[in-house]
């Protein structure tokens, strides 16, 4: 019984408190707090993609709501974690100066500030959704 309660408490330090989640686009979303999260960015991802993956975490994750908004955080640059990384890091819940941005009419993930609603940036996901389903 001893060994048992041993191996269970070893395994519990062996994994991280915030676990990857793997968006509908097969980006790497990494969980930094409760209302911040980094996308991870690879295989040539645009802007679009990144959007996409951070709005499909958020509902994931239940962090959606009524014309709740997801604001650029950090700009697309070196990952905060992940070694080796590029990434982006997203909010819920920005500042004061972070919410004031004025509006972009382009999609971009290197500004800090730029913002969408997390269901307009889902958006974005339609494209991977119905080229998923071409495949059967």
């Amino acid at each position: 019984m001893r060994q048992m309660l041993a191996f269970l408490l070893l395994m519990s330090l062996a994994v991280p408190a915030y676990a990857t989640y793997r968006a509908i686009n097969l980006l790497n979303v990494v969980p930094i707090d409760q209302n911040t999260f980094e996308v991870i960015e690879d295989r040539g991802a645009g802007a679009s993609d990144i959007w996409c993956a951070a709005a499909d975490y958020a509902r994931a994750a239940g962090l959606d709501g009524l014309r709740k908004r997801m604001y650029v955080l950090d700009v697309r640059g070196q990952s905060k974690t992940t070694a080796n990384a590029v990434g982006i890091v997203f909010t819920l819940d920005p500042s004061e100066d972070i919410r004031n941005t004025a509006p972009s009419y382009s999609v971009t993930v290197t500004r800090k500030g730029e913002n969408l609603p997390i269901s307009h940036a889902f958006d974005f996901c339609n494209d991977v959704r119905f080229d998923t389903l071409k495949n059967f």
